[in-house]
């Protein structure tokens, strides 16, 4: 004899897609709500104390919970890093590159690292640049997925100096680069002297010290720079 089966219908079918797409969202905002954690967490304690076990402990959830998400120490770092960079261009470079080519954005540039240091995005500061002081002596994927993000971070600026420089905006004799070179480790220095020196004014003064550099390089056409 033969069975008859009935085919699922098409609202089946959509609904079951619909569940399998909706658990697929809620899984990525849970890998999301995770990753952000350990990002703040990273940045306090280091990208190699983040470990499987260290993060469950944090979370208050277990490990095999989470090994459903990275399956090992070095997925969860390379995880992280690619979060602190997506948090770095949300909060950063994308507000920044709104603003009008030229001294309106390379200013959005300089002043937004600067905050983002000064206001705690990261919960221990600049996450790049102590990742950077961690990671700078040793190889392998997640030392390469730091410098990739800074060497992005470096040509960020770098464009919007030559952009700066299009618009007459400063002299166009400078090296984009040296100047992107400089603005970066000023910077970096401000963020060291915060962090390990506890020096509160140590953003106003790198703020500080760009503005007077640029206001150096400016060019009569250049748009009013205000120092705060």
């Amino acid at each position: 004899m033969r069975l008859f089966v009935p085919r699922p219908q098409g609202g089946v079918c959509l609904a079951r897609g619909a569940a399998a797409t909706e658990r697929l969202a809620k899984g990525a905002r849970t890998r999301e709500s995770i990753l952000r954690v350990a990002v703040d967490l990273a940045s306090v304690e280091g990208l190699e104390g983040l470990t499987i076990g260290r993060l469950a402990e944090e979370l208050k959830m277990s490990k095999s919970g989470l090994f459903a998400h990275f399956g090992s120490k070095e997925e969860l770092q390379l995880a992280t890093v690619e979060m602190a960079r997506q948090i770095f261009v949300e909060r950063i470079i994308r507000p920044a590159l709104a603003q009008p080519e030229g001294l309106p954005r390379l200013l959005g540039l300089c002043e937004g690292w600067l905050d983002h240091v000064k206001n705690r995005v990261f919960k221990g500061g600049c996450f790049f640049t102590a990742a950077s002081f961690e990671f700078d002596s040793r190889s392998g994927p997640v030392r390469d997925a730091i410098a990739s993000a800074m060497r992005t971070w470096l040509d960020v600026l770098t464009r919007a100096i030559v952009g700066a420089q299009k618009a007459h905006h400063i002299k166009a004799p400078i090296d984009a680069h040296k100047f992107a070179f400089e603005i970066y480790s000023l910077a970096m220095g401000a963020n060291w002297a915060l962090q390990l020196l506890d020096d509160k004014d140590a953003m106003a003064k790198a703020r500080q010290n760009i503005l007077e550099r640029i206001k150096n390089l400016a060019t009569p056409q250049c748009p009013l720079i205000k120092l705060k």
